[in-house]
């Protein structure tokens, strides 16, 4: 009989212990089929508003003045990206710095590229127009080039420089030359700097003030000359091989002369432009600008 009892329990005991093992069995593969489920949901959720966002895009038309090297050029990269999400960019080429304003500010077209912040500023108080900036694409850094001498480690006491004779273009020029420790402009003068400012110039050096354009054609007469970027690369410059120093990318003229994505106010958080915007600091433009254009034009994003 007792055997009987034992034998009994024991069953007993198995069957309950198969049953609760069933029915954690079962739970597990119950919470594992609602997480699924959930992230299934999420999934489909998040591409729904992804579908929703380029549906609502789909079909627009971007209109962009631009000049034509190196922003023509780099728009038409970003047009790639944005034919990805169902938007048509029409790059409008001018090769004047007046037009692209007055059409971005009359309607003709929904967005230009080809100035800086400053030139923006100025234009918008001489004109009247309501333009502003989204954002900063690229600048153009100045650099020294080497003249009759190619060393400014050691330079020659006495050696001339020429530099732009616009207030502006020389201001960078006077900053770059004091970044390398040649000279020491006066604090506060900042991107307005002449010549006047010089408040220290160890080795007598003889600054030389020539139109910017020129300056190419003057280097073979000077030790080195400073050259904006675009006169250096229409010139047959290679800013990334011959440029002895350049403007850095966190110097206050490549931040204050960024070349930006401009529209007329009440326009720069339109979805389209943010997604041009997006485009136009991505990393396939990023990668485009650096294998194109030698360091004559970096991006700063």
């Amino acid at each position: 009989m007792k055997k009987l009892i034992s034998a009994t329990l024991a069953a007993s005991l198995a069957l309950s212990l198969a049953a609760c093992g069933s029915s954690a069995s079962t739970d597990s593969v119950a919470a594992s089929s609602e997480a699924a489920s959930t992230e299934s949901t999420a999934a489909s959720s998040e591409a729904a508003e992804s579908t929703a966002e380029t549906s609502e895009l789909a079909g627009t038309t971007l209109k962009v003045a631009a000049s034509p090297t190196p922003h023509a050029e780099i728009l038409n990269v970003a047009k790639e990206i944005l034919a990805e999400q169902g938007i048509d960019l029409e790059v409008v080429e001018f090769s004047d710095y007046v037009q692209p304003n007055l059409v971005t500010e009359n309607g003709e077209v929904d967005a230009n590229y080809f100035q800086h912040t400053p030139y923006l500023d100025s234009f918008n108080e001489e004109n009247g127009t309501h333009l502003v900036s989204v954002g900063a694409v690229h600048y153009e850094p100045f650099g020294i080039y080497p003249g009759k001498s190619d060393d400014l480690a050691n330079i020659a006491d006495g050696a001339t420089i020429a530099v732009p004779n616009d207030t502006t273009n020389e201001a960078r020029a006077l900053q770059l030359l004091a970044a390398q420790g040649l000279i020491t402009v006066r604090d506060g003068a900042g991107l307005t700097a002449t010549v006047n400012d010089i408040t220290d110039n160890p080795h007598n050096l003889q600054i030389k003030e020539i139109e910017a354009a020129q300056l190419p054609r003057t280097v073979q007469d000077v030790d080195f000359a400073v050259i904006n970027g675009n006169y250096a690369m229409e010139a047959g410059f290679s800013v990334g091989k011959d440029a002895l120093a350049t403007e850095d990318a966190s110097s206050e003229a490549a931040q204050t002369y960024a070349n930006v994505l401009v529209v007329k106010e009440g326009r720069e958080n339109d979805p389209a432009i943010q997604a041009l915007y997006a485009a136009l600091t991505g990393d396939k433009v990023k990668d485009y600008i650096n294998s194109t254009y030698d360091g004559a034009v970096v991006p700063i994003f």
